[in-house]
């Protein structure tokens, strides 16, 4: 079954048609790359009651796989992203989000300033990805193995989770 993916852009400069949005495209990219279905994307402003909304419309009416933002995860006063999600989650799943501060920091000591969130609602995995094209590179290039395995053990898969090359 084809993984089902939303992209939730959260910039003032983007929705105010200032800046195009390159992280959006790029996940789009990535994420046919891996033969995964783009059903949704969207772009916001750094508002709260917007990207809930979004996020919510995501998970619980579309019952994306996979559900990226990009933006609004570092220090500025109007970075929200991972507050909002947080609120959302069912379940939290840190290690996600540490495996992208991890492969940010091969390259950046400003990769320890995202506060990104990465979790579970309903049958969604929500990963808040950095703004920048070049994180949202690396990121995904940290995490993208582990998504297809993480997809079925949330829908329910019962299954062993050993690593092929761990296992034996």
């Amino acid at each position: 079954m084809p993984i089902g993916v939303g992209i939730l852009t959260i910039s003032d400069r983007g929705a105010a048609g200032q800046r195009a949005d390159e992280s959006g495209a790029l996940i789009r990219q990535i994420a046919k790359q891996h033969n995964f279905q783009v059903a949704c994307y969207k772009l916001v402003a750094d508002e709260p009651e917007d990207i809930k909304r979004d996020l919510l419309y995501f998970s619980d009416n579309l019952k994306l796989d996979l559900i990226f933002t990009t933006g609004g995860t570092g220090l500025s006063p109007r970075d929200i992203t991972p507050e909002v999600t947080a609120a959302l989650l069912d379940k939290p799943v840190p290690g996600i989000a540490e495996a992208m501060r991890l492969a940010g920091l091969k390259h950046t000591p400003y990769a320890m300033l995202s506060r990104a969130v990465c979790g579970i609602r309903g049958q969604s995995l929500i990963l808040n990805l950095p703004g920048s094209p070049k994180a949202v590179a690396e990121c995904l290039a940290a995490v993208m193995p582990a998504l297809p395995h993480a997809v079925l053990k949330i829908k329910g898969d019962l299954s062993e989770c050993a690593h092929p090359q761990v296992a034996g």
